[in-house]
């Protein structure tokens, strides 16, 4: 390994936040990895880049060949509070020093409570509540259900068009998009419906009836066909993440947890992808005015630890048996004390305001491209959760290859991007909140120059 890329690995906060190219991207170290790989790692797990890490920090990301890219992903919004934060860091050193495992349900341990603690009071609602950690979001999704039924004694679950829950059993088939998440896996586990969400930009009489019109088809489901008698949970994300960072159109989701509490329905928002700080509140169901009955944690949770998190009211969550509950991992007392400095982070750094200015910054830049390109159709998010959804005529016909090509072009000139949407056509940003205006100047840049290039 060269001296310049050593003195890259240092990572964590002293790793220089630029963006630096040394070789063509992937470099030569990433392409003998990614052989290595393909004889070692089975072909279903992809890789979106194909640049391979060496150390990362802040909103940087050094690959194995000393290149320095800006990460506008975050680990796909894992690294809310930057990589290698240094609360996270510090808070995983200490705590492993003490102990890395006893379980939960063998020998409990304080850090463990200290983060349903803390996600009692951060979420919405002043209610009693109740906190279960478990490792990724589709487990906790599904253990929302479950508490859920065991609450309501009820069956059923209602989710979304174009909603994405995980890749458990029951989270592919609460899922919509068939491939890649869905195709050749079936059977799903039974009692899933699905109902039309009010997306705005794509509701076939306008976004101004897209409320009214999708409200009135989830009623009718639940109620006509259904039976709202029959329902354990709605669960929805109040910013659909994989679906394309769909935001409901205004007033939906407030109808839809009505509408529950009205009929004994736990509401239950999926806030995995747009939860911890993302959007600007601490939860995206904080923009509507949502007071779910469950909230679903994890991505940003635990700056890059797997941790994910159910929290909702007590009555519901202490409805399940003992010992129905639990994984031998979940809440693993490193995941815990990350959770805790990322908490700690968001507060002391002020990120909830900065979400709220990186999401000015990209809405103010990607309108101008859009003037300027015609390619990109719509522009939505909140905070630091944005997308553009790119079309290639009047008709809103979905642009996948235009989409695909800027990816590439932004990679190969050291900016990472992901992709999003039903159709593959939208480009999502993610960056960490610790992003500099300078870092995301220079990675604006980037993009509009590959969106030109089209």
């Amino acid at each position: 390994m060269t001296a310049v890329i050593a003195d890259e690995l240092t990572g964590g906060p002293t790793l220089p936040q630029r963006r630096r190219l040394l070789t063509e991207v992937p470099g030569p170290r990433s392409r003998a990895l990614a052989a290595r790989r393909d004889a070692a790692v089975p072909a279903g797990l992809g890789s979106a880049h194909g640049v391979y890490t060496a150390a990362a920090g802040g909103g940087v990301l050094v690959d194995v060949d000393g290149n320095s890219f800006l990460d506008f992903a975050s680990g796909i919004a894992v690294t809310t509070v930057g990589n290698a934060a240094p609360r996270v860091v510090d808070g995983i050193r200490a705590q492993a020093g003490m102990f890395t495992h006893t379980c939960m349900l063998a020998t409990p341990y304080e850090n463990y409570v200290e983060v349903c603690e803390r996600l009692n009071e951060l979420t919405p609602g002043d209610h009693d509540k109740r906190t279960a950690l478990f490792n990724t979001g589709s487990e906790a999704v599904e253990n929302a259900v479950k508490y859920a039924r065991a609450a309501t004694g009820r069956q059923s679950v209602v989710v979304f068009d174009h909603a994405f829950h995980g890749r458990t059993l029951l989270t592919m088939g609460m899922t919509a998009k068939n491939m890649p998440y869905k195709s050749t896996f079936g059977p799903f586990a039974p009692e899933v419906h699905r109902v039309p969400m009010a997306y705005p930009y794509r509701w076939p009489s306008g976004p101004d009836n897209a409320a009214d019109e999708a409200f009135a088809q989830f009623a009718m489901v639940i109620d006509a066909q259904l039976g709202a008698d029959e329902v354990a949970a709605v669960v929805v994300e109040p910013i659909q993440g994989e679906g394309g960072f769909i935001v409901p159109a205004p007033g939906f989701l407030a109808r839809v947890a009505a509408f529950c509490r009205d009929r004994g329905i736990v509401f239950v928002a999926d806030e995995v992808q747009s939860g911890i700080a993302r959007t600007g509140d601490w939860f995206a169901s904080e923009h509507e005015g949502l007071v779910p009955d469950l909230v679903v944690s994890a991505k940003g949770l635990a700056g890059g630890m797997p941790l994910a998190a159910v929290t909702g009211r007590a009555e519901i969550m202490d409805a399940a048996h003992q010992g129905g509950i639990g994984g031998t991992y979940s809440g693993n007392p490193l995941a815990c004390a990350a959770a805790l400095g990322v908490f700690d982070t968001i507060e002391a750094d002020r990120l909830l305001a900065r979400a709220r200015e990186i999401g000015d910054t990209f809405v103010g830049e990607l309108r101008m491209i859009a003037a300027d390109s015609g390619r990109i159709g719509d522009i939505r998010g909140r905070g630091a959760m944005i997308a553009a959804e790119f079309v290639s005529d009047a008709d809103k016909t979905p642009d996948k290859a235009a989409v695909a090509e800027v990816v590439r072009v932004c990679r190969d000139q050291g900016v990472l991007l992901l992709t999003a949407g039903t159709y593959g056509n939208v480009l999502r940003f993610l960056p960490p909140l610790t992003m500099s205006d300078e870092q995301l100047a220079d990675g604006l840049g980037v993009l509009r120059d590959a969106i030109a290039a089209l």
